[in-house]
C-alpha cells in the first residue's frame, strides 16, 4: 500500500431509504450528490451495504461487478438501472490487509453492487467510473465487532479509498405510515436525535443505543442499523466526531439522517 493522499477523503453514512430514491431528485439525493464535489476523485469507493448481511465479512474483488436488483413490488424501471462501475481486486487485497487479523475472505463471483450501494452512487458518482466494492456485514457478530471493523479502516482513507456505510438509523418497514411523507412518529424522532447525539460527540459509544427506550421498534432487525457503526468505528479511531449531512424522518418509521466524517 504505497499510496498516499495528502487529504483523508470523506467516509459516510448515508440513510438509503425508498429504492426509488435512485430515479428521483429531492433533498437527500441533493446531499448525496453534494459529497462528490468533497471527495473529489477518490481511487475506489468501499460499500458497507445494509443490504448484504451474510454469516461471514467479505469484500467484493471481482473486475466488473454485476448490479444486483434485490427487491421486488417497485417500477420496472428501477429494475432496469444499470450501474456498471468497475471493481478492483487489487484494492480488495488492500483492504483485505487493513483488517487483519480480522478474517475477510475474496468474494471474487457470489455479489456485486446491490441496491443500497447503487441507488446512492447513481447521484454521487453518475458517471461509474470510480472501482466500487462491497464489504459484507457479518449476522453473527455484535455492534462491538462492526466498531472495530470500522476502525480498522481507518487508514484507507490516506489511500484514497471512500468508505460509504448506507443504511437507516431507524428502519421498521412493519410501522411504515404511507400518508406521513416528511415525517416520523416520535418514538422514531426520539430515537433518531439520541443517536445523533452520540454520533456527533461520542461516536465510540455507538453501543449505548441499545439502551434507549425506542430501540426495539428503531431497530427490530439490525442489518440497517450496523452500517453506521462502520463510519463511528472510523471516527472514534480517528478521535473525530461525524457531523449531519442531512437529518430527517419519513414514512414515519425511515429516519433518512446521514452522516459525515471529513
Amino acid at each position: 500500500m504505497g499510496y498516499r493522499n495528502s487529504v483523508k477523503v470523506p467516509a459516510v453514512f448515508l440513510g438509503h431509504g425508498n429504492p426509488m430514491n435512485a430515479l428521483e431528485h429531492n433533498r437527500y439525493t441533493e446531499s448525496w450528490r453534494s459529497i462528490a464535489s468533497l471527495a473529489g476523485s477518490p481511487r475506489a469507493v468501499l460499500v458497507i451495504s445494509a443490504h448484504w448481511f451474510v454469516n461471514l465479512t467479505a469484500v467484493t474483488a471481482m473486475e466488473q461487478p454485476r448490479t444486483i436488483h434485490d427487491f421486488s413490488g417497485f417500477p420496472v424501471e428501477l429494475s432496469q438501472v444499470i450501474y456498471p462501475a468497475p471493481g478492483s481486486p487489487h484494492i480488495a487485497a488492500e483492504v483485505v490487509e487493513a483488517l487483519s487479523p480480522l478474517s475477510c475472505g475474496l468474494d471474487t463471483d457470489s455479489w456485486g453492487i446491490d441496491h443500497g450501494s447503487w441507488s446512492l452512487l447513481v447521484h454521487m458518482f453518475p458517471n461509474a467510473d470510480i472501482p466500487v466494492l462491497q464489504l459484507s456485514i457479518d449476522a453473527t457478530q455484535p455492534l462491538e465487532h462492526h466498531l472495530a471493523l470500522g476502525h480498522a479502516l481507518s487508514p484507507l482513507r490516506e489511500q484514497g479509498i471512500m468508505v460509504v456505510a448506507s443504511g437507516n438509523v431507524v428502519h421498521n418497514l412493519a410501522m411504515i405510515d404511507w400518508g406521513a411523507p416528511g415525517s416520523g412518529a416520535p418514538w422514531a424522532q426520539e430515537f433518531d436525535a439520541q443517536v445523533r447525539q452520540l454520533m456527533t460527540t461520542a461516536p465510540g459509544e455507538l453501543g449505548r443505543a441499545a439502551t434507549f427506550g425506542a430501540y426495539g421498534l428503531a431497530v427490530p432487525t439490525p442489518e440497517h442499523f450496523l452500517p453506521l457503526a462502520y463510519l463511528a468505528g472510523l471516527a472514534a479511531a480517528e478521535g473525530a466526531t461525524c457531523r449531519t449531512l442531512i437529518e430527517g424522518c419519513e414514512l414515519g418509521s425511515l429516519s433518512m439522517t446521514s452522516y459525515l466524517l471529513d
